[in-house]
């Protein structure tokens, strides 16, 4: 879970800094949104290619491997004369997500009880909004107070004490089977996995299309000083922590609810925010439904990809993780193209009808009466 949620704030860390970094380097929004782009595709393909090279290597030493990468590229981030390094650091930080996340997202049957599995796979994906309630807006805050490099040396620290608890609390984790690209090509032909690819796409690029760039809503639109950014993002991430908890209660016994229920949400907020979130309440008890709905996100999603092939766990892992991310750095890339030439306000528009999307294609899947492996 730490060390997920040193790669979760890292990879995340430049919502909230968006703005400083894009004037230190006199760029616009959109080009310095290649920081969400960039983690993301490399993400996308080092998970598989990653996962399988090393499928017979002991699972800790890799994690180990992956925070000592991950602590050097906030150091370097933290001392680039210019962006271009920013962006290699941001490269370093896919290669580590893609192999990271891919081995650790799975790993909760190893550690706990079959009936335990979905709790402890939510205790995990907790990371993710802890990330935004923790590490977004306190690492915002010290960029505001400190400057944005402090920000990433900040996280480098961190990122340095995770690998040191990792080597002195995780016991030894031999590959329990080895995962080969026959079996993440075989995985694809289920069409349970086909829809976990789809509604993961539409609800992540709905979401990161969007949220990149809600700082600059925010300052643009709901007149926020760049301070009070930092309480709003800390709002956004406590909701973020409940919808987890809340999610990963349920999705083990209702995936296409859960999941459906955390798209409309999404769109209802993004869809209104243009509208409502002129005023401050308006802007924070949208931000809060957010929060609730893409905190169930990842659980949803990873356990939807499990389900659908619960003898290949660590595979199911790499199809997550690489599809996930592809998504990200794809939803950041168009939202930043679109930024530049219209609004966020837009941006968020056009968020919410992707989420709606996202919401037939789950209730498709339903209504069609496909069945995880299991519950024939």
């Amino acid at each position: 879970m730490m060390g997920i949620f040193a790669i979760v704030t890292t990879e995340i860390l430049p919502i909230g800094l968006l703005t400083s970094v894009g004037a230190s380097f006199r760029i616009s929004d959109g080009t310095a949104g290649l920081m969400m782009t960039m983690p993301g595709f490399l993400a996308a393909v080092s998970a598989p290619t990653l996962t399988v090279a090393t499928a017979r290597v002991d699972r800790r030493l890799m994690l180990c491997a992956f925070m000592g990468l991950l602590a050097l590229a906030n150091f370097l981030a933290a001392m680039a004369p210019g962006y271009w390094l920013v962006l290699v650091s941001r490269v370093m930080v896919g290669i580590t997500i893609g192999g990271f996340w891919s081995i650790g997202a799975g790993l909760a049957e190893r550690f706990v009880p079959a009936e335990s599995v979905p709790r402890a796979t939510s205790v995990i994906f907790s990371a993710v909004p802890l990330g935004s309630v923790l590490g977004v807006p306190v690492g915002t805050l010290i960029g505001n107070v400190a400057g944005w490099r402090t920000a990433f040396l900040v996280m480098g620290v961190f990122t340095v004490a995770v690998l040191a608890a990792i080597l002195a609390v995780v016991p030894a984790l031999p590959p329990q089977q080895t995962t080969r690209l026959s079996v993440l090509r075989g995985m694809l032909r289920s069409v349970n996995t086909r829809f976990a690819l789809l509604l993961t796409f539409l609800i992540v690029i709905a979401h990161f299309g969007t949220y990149t760039y809600v700082s600059p809503f925010l300052q643009q639109v709901t007149h926020v000083s760049p301070g009070m950014i930092t309480v709003f993002l800390l709002v956004y991430g406590a909701a973020g922590i409940a919808g987890n908890f809340v999610g990963g209660a349920v999705v083990a016994r209702r995936p296409h609810l859960v999941f459906a229920t955390a798209a409309a949400m999404l769109a209802a907020a993004t869809l209104l925010l243009p509208v409502l979130g002129r005023w401050d309440a308006g802007a924070i008890a949208l931000l809060i439904v957010w929060g609730m709905a893409y905190g169930a996100v990842p659980v949803c999603s990873q356990t939807w990809f499990v389900k659908s092939a619960p003898e290949h766990p660590e595979a199911a892992s790499v199809l997550f993780t690489a599809s996930f991310q592809a998504t990200i750095s794809i939803g950041a890339l168009v939202g930043g193209v679109i930024v530049d030439r219209t609004s966020p306000s837009t941006v968020l528009e056009l968020g919410g009808v992707v989420a709606l999307l996202m919401v037939a294609a789950a209730w498709a899947h339903l209504a069609r009466r496909h069945a995880f492996p299991g519950q024939e």
